[in-house]
């Protein structure tokens, strides 16, 4: 493709095709297949990643969220974290964006459809909650592959429990990140 169908295919899907779509010539689905990106050239938005840290909250010192868990600090780090660790909000937040870089880079090796960027911030605070590996192994990463983005988007609700019982706090990040994925 070369630059000139480039700029054209980009303004036809910034101008023509939301013009389509209301006059009613473009099918929604269509519309929407447009909208998406390739997964590999989107990233984290800033509103994603407050979000990620807010629920997630602040910890100088190194704690177990759950009995049984692993030790976590700062907001939500996990990796390499002792006992006894300090860290500051600083240290904290450039950990976390450190952290989400991983989510990310797991997220664009298993998910091989085009997301909106709504899509794309929902399944990284997911994985940044669950891991990449239970992320990349899931039904719903199967489904969004198979391009059931409203399906993949209800998977996240089961994505609840801990040892197999529902945390309420899990429960409402879950419905706020699906809500994030349908973009309601």
């Amino acid at each position: 493709m070369n630059l000139f169908q480039r700029i054209y295919s980009q303004r036809y899907r910034l101008y023509v095709s939301p013009l389509l779509l209301l006059l009613g010539l473009l099918p929604s689905e269509m519309y929407n297949m447009i909208a998406r990106k390739d997964v590999a050239a989107v990233t984290l938005s800033a509103a994603a990643l407050v979000a990620i840290v807010m629920h997630e909250g602040y910890r100088d010192t190194a704690y177990v969220p759950v009995a049984g868990d692993v030790p976590t600090i700062g907001f939500g780090t996990t990796k390499g974290v002792k006992a006894g660790d300090r860290i500051t909000p600083t240290v904290a937040l450039s950990r976390a964006m450190t952290d989400v870089q991983g989510f990310e880079g797991a997220l664009k090796e298993c998910v091989r459809v085009p997301l909106h960027q709504y899509e794309y911030d929902a399944y990284v605070s997911l994985a940044y909650n669950i891991g990449p590996n239970a992320f990349c192994n899931s039904t719903l990463v199967k489904k969004l592959n198979n391009q059931d983005y409203a399906g993949a988007c209800a998977e996240i609700l089961k994505w609840n429990q801990f040892k197999g019982k529902p945390l309420d706090g899990l429960t409402k990040r879950r419905k706020e990140e699906y809500n994030r994925c349908m973009n309601v």
